[in-house]
């Protein structure tokens, strides 16, 4: 074989084998590592997991990793906006009050009872893609990026839920969110 059809030869190989890796479906663990890339990017521990206050300051509790507002802390009211200050936001960085009520973040491990274990990839989509729980249900409210996330491809949103549901369940139920003026009664 000549220098030239070896080159040729070599070529094309590597023309086939890069054209078979790219028309491969993701593995599992590359969309794995993709939604943990993208959770982590996208912030969602900075609400979704409760902070506690560390050697550096608040700092998320990664014990409690995405597992939302925790359900036995009762807030007292949220206090009153003054001038341009329109938003309150409890320590844990869990609960958020503004002109919509209080909204308390969810709980985004997969929890069959409390978190996100019965959801579908549909259900997840649908409920970025519309801003409402489940896809058709209330409004997902701030200080939830919707707007934004709303953008996430088809397979960036199925990385993220992919990786959401390989995460540890833990058993936390979220309080429902409040209208403007209620004050939570209590713990769950």
């Amino acid at each position: 074989m000549t220098r030239h059809l070896f080159d040729v030869f070599i070529a094309l190989a590597c023309i086939t084998l890069l054209t078979l890796a790219l028309a491969s479906p993701v593995r599992a663990d590359d969309k794995l590592a993709r939604g943990k890339y993208l959770v982590t990017v996208a912030g969602c521990n900075d609400c979704h997991t409760p902070w506690k206050v560390g050697a550096q300051g608040p700092e998320p509790d990664m014990s409690r990793m995405l597992s939302g507002h925790p359900e036995g802390m009762v807030l007292p009211a949220a206090p009153k906006p003054v001038g341009p200050w329109l938003v309150a936001a409890a320590a844990t960085n869990t609960a958020w009050s503004g002109p919509w009520g209080v909204s308390y973040t969810a709980n985004l491990t997969p929890d069959r009872d409390t978190g996100l274990g019965k959801w579908t990839l549909r259900n997840f989509v649908e409920t970025i893609r519309t801003g409402r729980h489940m896809g058709r249900g209330r409004p997902i409210l701030p200080p939830m990026p919707i707007p934004m996330y709303k953008h996430f491809t088809d397979a960036d949103l199925e990385a993220i839920y992919t990786y959401l549901q390989s995460i540890p369940a833990i058993k936390n139920r979220v309080p429902d969110p409040l209208p403007p003026g209620e004050v939570q009664a209590s713990a769950r």
